[in-house]
């Protein structure tokens, strides 16, 4: 038997697993490729157009950190400069989340060693890990490439490639996480960890433009990949940085693997005190231990969003210009006629629906406590199901409702800094993001709801989320009925700072997630907890 026995059978099972997965990770990637060069062929049809929007971007430092250098103005450069980072980003996530399901969370959950005690090697699950990923990257790299193949043959393969280069290089990061620590929290964790250390490593050595400290962002694989200058004289060699990086974590994370017992990791576990301490003996108190570290990343995240954001509001008319498609757009997404008040309005309207992902996430932490068996002993003390689920909610709530005001303290300080009104915009965008939280709310109650009446269809939330992004986002554009506008709850809210404040939205969508969250709880109260 070699180290390697077995891993083909669970390839395949690791396959059927991800058979939906998968391919939703790649469809929605690509159409997000698709609909971003679509709209710049929309917004910018003429060369004159975008050469003047690309002079924009080198002028201004929070495109710059965010975005990156644009390195062309054809409609496949600037395609490859607006999901440069980004793409990284969401690829390494994708990356990541793969292979800490297949090694790392399968060990915790005690599965890896049933099937350990048949015919399998050693560094089989982690091959298999690895090797998921790197069919999800294939399969979005494929993709991708073929949508882009219409703006040139040679920048496709190279945005394609970069891709597929940046996913292995993730897939290699998280590996090697999922053999320091023995939880696939902390693993995931970790590995992200990774991945915002080099957004920010990129971010800080593009700020500054030709200016600033460039050689950061040679020391990114983010960098990397926008190095690599898809659609402008691509540079191929760069391609090898993320590949020689891959091959070498991945070597280490096997090397690793020898080094430690199957369900432990090379960290070991502190041993906590024996008793819990009395601000520990709530079931509120559990829920905030359980959450705290997640909500201050959002938090974090939300901050760095909205300096950046309140950044560009004050230029956003040079960045338009005299794109008239592009003043349109934002006018008919944010609902103000004037161009800097629609374009707050469209911002916290983004802003929102990413909240709510983050409700979203909280909440399915009572899904998780279940199925991992760690609330049914909770629940068999002096603890009802009603304080226990509602602990957990309420994080996910007050979360929401403190990223929206995080991200509306720190848009409005920036944007108040560059307008030489701090206290008049800190308002205007603080209320504008605070209009939003009854809407991020929802989905939340709709998580709730399925919770407890529908445990099993937890996952169906997310087509919900998804779907009101495409209802809000497309929506306007394609020029749908009202009726269907309107199911979405953001489409409800008041688009302030340029309309008038009303709040009776902003009751029902409230009542409506209340209503949500009634029902799940009374569903909780009468079924079974999973075993």
């Amino acid at each position: 038997m070699t180290a390697t026995t077995g891993a083909r059978t669970l390839l395949r099972l690791a396959l059927r697993r991800d058979r939906i997965v998968i391919p939703v990770w790649a469809i929605l990637l690509t159409l997000l490729v698709a609909s971003t060069a679509a709209s710049y062929e929309g917004l910018y049809p003429t060369a004159s157009e975008r050469r003047d929007f690309v002079g924009t971007i080198d002028g201004n430092a929070s495109l710059l950190t965010f975005y990156g250098p644009a390195f062309g103005d054809s409609i496949g450069a600037l395609t490859a400069w607006r999901l440069g980072a980004v793409g990284a980003v969401m690829i390494g996530i994708m990356s990541i989340l793969l292979v800490i399901r297949h090694t790392r969370a399968e060990e915790e959950d005690g599965r890896l060693e049933l099937i350990g005690a048949g015919v399998v090697g050693r560094h089989a699950p982690l091959t298999v890990g690895i090797a998921i990923a790197l069919v999800a990257d294939l399969a979005v790299a494929s993709l991708v490439t073929l949508t882009m193949l219409g703006k040139g043959v040679g920048g496709a393969l190279a945005y394609g490639l970069g891709w597929m280069a940046v996913g292995a290089f993730f897939t290699a990061v998280a590996a090697v996480a999922a053999q320091v620590t023995e939880n696939a929290r902390t693993a995931r964790g970790i590995a992200i960890g990774v991945l915002g250390a080099a957004f920010l490593l990129r971010a800080a050595g593009d700020a500054g433009g030709d200016e600033g400290p460039a050689w950061l962002s040679w020391l990114s694989p983010i960098g990397w990949f926008q190095h690599l200058r898809p659609y402008s004289d691509e540079r191929w060699w760069v391609l090898a940085l993320p590949v020689a990086g891959a091959v070498l974590l991945a070597g280490l994370a096997y090397s690793l693997v020898e080094r430690r017992d199957l369900g432990a990791g090379l960290l070991p576990p502190r041993s906590g005190p024996a008793e819990a301490a009395p601000s520990l003996r709530t079931p509120l108190a559990l829920a905030w231990r359980l959450q705290r570290g997640s909500l201050a990343a959002w938090t974090a995240g939300f901050a760095a969003y909205g300096l950046i954001i309140g950044g560009v509001i004050e230029g956003v008319g040079d960045i338009v210009g005299d794109s008239e498609g592009t003043r349109e757009t934002i006018t008919k997404l944010g609902g103000a006629s004037d161009l800097t008040e629609a374009f707050v309005s469209t911002a916290f309207g983004l802003m929102a629906i990413v909240a709510s992902i983050y409700a979203v996430q909280a909440v399915l932490r009572l899904r998780g406590e279940e199925t991992g068996q760690r609330a049914e002993p909770l629940l068999a003390c002096s603890v009802g199901r009603l304080r226990w689920s509602a602990g957990h909610a309420l994080i996910a709530l007050a979360g929401t409702a403190l990223l929206m005001a995080v991200a509306g303290v720190t848009t409005g300080l920036t944007y108040g800094a560059t307008a030489g009104d701090l206290d008049g915009r800190l308002a205007d965008t603080l209320s504008a993001a605070l209009v939003q939280i009854p809407a991020a709310w929802v989905p939340a109650g709709i998580a709730l709801a399925l919770f407890g009446l529908a445990p099993r269809a937890t996952a169906g939330v997310w087509a919900a989320v998804a779907a009101f992004l495409l209802l809000g986002q497309l929506g306007p554009l394609l020029g749908l009925d009202q009726w269907a506008m309107d199911l979405s709850p953001f489409t409800h809210v008041p688009k302030l700072p340029g309309a008038a404040m009303t709040a009776a939205p902003m009751v029902w969508l409230a009542a409506v997630t209340v209503a949500a969250a009634a029902a799940g709880y009374h569903g909780f109260r009468r079924r079974d907890v999973a075993a």
